[in-house]
Formats: C-alpha cells, structure tokens, sequence
C-alpha cells in the first residue's frame, strides 16, 4: 500500500475511521508512515498526536481500542479509509463517536448486536449474556445447538407462538456465538451475497 505522505507540509494524512459492521464514521485522525505501521503490527489503530508529538494509539488510556479490520487508500493515495471494529466508546466525552452520534445499524438486530457486544466487554453480574461469555465458547456453542434442536422440534409441529420464539432463541444465541468468535451478522451476510454474485455472474 503506497500513501503519499509527501502531499502535506507535515507529511500527515487524514484517516477517516469507520465502523466496519455498522457503517458509521466515528472520528477523524491524522498518520505518518510509522503510525501506519505500527497500526497494522498492532492490529489496533494508532495515529500520530500533533498535539502530543508522538505515536498514539487510540485507547491506550481508557481500553477503547479500536481494532483494526481494513485500510483504503482513496484515488489520491493521500487520504485514507480506515475500518475498524470499537471495543467502547470511542470519543473522551464517552460518546459513541467524535462527532456525538449514536453508533449503531438501522433497525433492532444492529441495536442487539451492540448491546450483546457491550455485555462482553463491560460484564454485569446479573446479565445472562455476560454469563455464556464467561463460561466460554464451548458453553455458547452448546446454547446455539440446543436452540436449533428445540426449534426443528417446534417446526414439526402448528403451534406458530412457540416455533416463533424459538426462531428468536436460535437467533439471539447465534448473534452471542458471532460475537464471541470475533464476528458479526453483516459478515455472515456478505458470504451469502458473495454465493450469490457467484452464481449469477
């Protein structure tokens, strides 16, 4: 990845950072070459401070990293586009972004997804969520399972209620496994949009 740091008199480019599942921007930061390299060594992204002088990594302080997941280059390769996937708030204030927007997708499974994320990262002691994560991934993969089973059950028989809410299970136990494994429902999405590109091309 060539980026041409030369176009600025401080040899800084801007790099816009953005939630890679949600799609919203969070803040606004600013790189040299060794902030770049340090990002991609680190997997968690680092800016160079202009007002501290150095190398910065966002979260070093609070734990608010904001893990790496996709750099771009714009058309000039003098700005870039930086995905990443926020492990808090990403503004000082607490905000979810610089820019004092609520990060979250359109519709409820993007508000579930968050709050099952916040539920990892910050554990309470009387959520059944943060309690699977603590129990581990043997444990969540065993839920997801039993869910799937009692939801083949419910589809043999007429009861719509029952097979319904057992549909809600399956699904909210597979959102806690995604999360654990380090994922999210767009990225199951994009390998079935990828199927699909596949056949119809």
């Amino acid at each position: 990845m060539q980026i041409n740091f030369s176009k600025y008199a401080d040899g800084l480019v801007p790099a816009i950072v953005q939630d890679e599942q949600t799609g919203t921007v969070l803040m606004l930061g600013f790189m040299n070459q060794e902030a770049l390299d340090k990002s991609l060594e680190l997997g968690k992204l680092t800016f160079y401070s202009r007002s501290k002088k150095r190398l910065w990594t966002k979260g070093e302080k609070s734990g608010n990293y904001l893990i790496l997941k996709d750099i771009k280059p714009d058309c000039d390769a003098d700005t870039l586009l930086i995905r990443v996937r926020p492990t808090g708030p990403v503004c000082h204030t607490g905000a979810d972004t610089c820019f004092d927007e609520q990060n979250m997708e359109a519709g409820f499974i993007g508000k579930l997804e968050k709050i099952i994320r916040n539920r990892k990262n910050n554990p309470e002691d009387n959520s059944y969520v943060s309690g699977l994560f603590k129990k581990g991934i043997n444990k969540i993969a065993q839920k997801v399972g039993e869910e799937a089973v009692e939801l083949v059950i419910e589809a043999k028989d007429s009861n719509e209620v029952l097979f319904l809410n057992e549909a809600a299970d399956l699904l909210f136990h597979f959102l806690i496994l995604l999360e654990a494994k380090g994922h999210n429902l767009k990225e199951v999405t994009s390998v079935l949009e990828s199927r699909h590109d596949k056949k119809t091309a």
